[in-house]
């Protein structure tokens, strides 16, 4: 029950936050529109920041448990990778979270999970190209990952279902993969 309540705050504040902006969205909004009192939200989230940390440290645990898959799992493509990491972005409110961070960048860009997600997406970015890829192999799967990530951008929520979003993002990430490397293409 204690997770159910704290998924519906989360849900709850980032729709307040990407509709009035995180500084302009109270702890007593969040509690209203929860229909509970301040004192209940409270109980679970101590500030609006706690509330963004936890999304964030959700959304990190999730990203782990695939980055452990992939490093235990040696043939696991790139792409494959890419479709369980793009799968996992669907189960979460990503997309959403992804809209507040660019709405509210000064907001968010100094908590620490915000750093620890940058530092975690650097890392996921060295597994799949390795430590001696060449800037044009990084920026080629870096595209990829940063498109999966944008793609509610790039297609906007009225347009397009979530389900052609996702199809789309992934089929250009597995073009941007496909590409021979530089040196392949020199041979």
């Amino acid at each position: 029950m204690a997770d159910d309540t704290r998924t519906r705050i989360q849900a709850i504040a980032l729709e307040l936050f990407t509709e009035q902006g995180y500084d302009a969205t109270s702890l007593r909004e969040i509690a209203e529109r929860l229909g509970v009192t301040k004192a209940a939200l409270y109980y679970h989230f101590k500030s609006k920041e706690e509330i963004v940390e936890s999304m964030m440290a959700d959304h990190l645990v999730r990203l782990d448990e695939v980055l452990k898959e992939y490093e235990s799992q040696p043939s696991m493509t790139r792409l494959e990778f890419l479709r369980r990491y793009n799968d996992n972005l669907s189960v979460s409110q990503h997309f959403k979270l992804m809209k507040f961070f660019q709405q509210n960048q000064p907001a968010v860009k100094n908590m620490p999970n915000a750093t620890r997600w940058r530092e975690t997406l650097g890392r996921m970015l060295t597994m799949l190209v390795g430590e001696d890829a060449s800037a044009t192999e990084r920026m080629r799967v870096g595209l990829a990952i940063f498109g999966l990530h944008v793609s509610w951008t790039l297609l906007p929520d009225d347009s397009f279902s979530d389900a052609e979003r996702q199809e789309a993002a992934l089929a250009v990430a597995r073009q941007l993969i496909d590409q021979p490397s530089e040196v392949e293409a020199q041979t």
